[in-house]
């Protein structure tokens, strides 16, 4: 299992821009997942600080990956959405991810593949839900 963490790693190293950091990456990609989210949910939803969040969301607004608006439901907290700008450097980013999909289609076969799929989200939502669990 750290072997392939590691081979993920290096993978997403080589397919993310020197420009933004990989919490940027993953402030944007949950952004594009949910119109509107607000900090203290996106700070559960990464596992990291609201102090941390803010001021990594501040770079992305002055880069233009993100806008804030005051929420609907309570005006003192900040709803983020993801800009086109934001949406077209996912879009830069998950294009370069196709290779990593093709190796796994010529490496697994079809039954693998759905295996593989199954297990993935298995852990990825235990993960998720034991990280909220432990952060709220």
């Amino acid at each position: 299992m750290v072997d392939l963490q590691c081979e993920l790693v290096a993978e997403r190293t080589l397919v993310n821009p020197q420009e933004i950091s990989w919490l940027q990456y993953d402030i944007l990609l949950q952004l594009a997942k949910v119109d509107d989210l607000l900090p203290s949910r996106l700070s559960v939803i990464l596992g990291v600080s609201r102090v941390k969040l803010s001021k990594v969301l501040k770079g992305l607004k002055s880069a233009g990956y993100v806008v804030q608006s005051p929420s609907s439901l309570d005006g003192r907290e900040l709803c983020t959405s993801i800009t086109d700008s934001g949406r077209g450097l996912l879009a830069d980013i998950s294009a370069k991810h196709v290779s990593l999909h093709q190796t796994a289609l010529q490496v697994f076969t079809k039954q693998e593949q759905q295996e593989f799929a199954r297990l993935a989200e298995k852990l990825s939502l235990a993960l998720k839900a034991a990280r909220e669990q432990a952060n709220g």
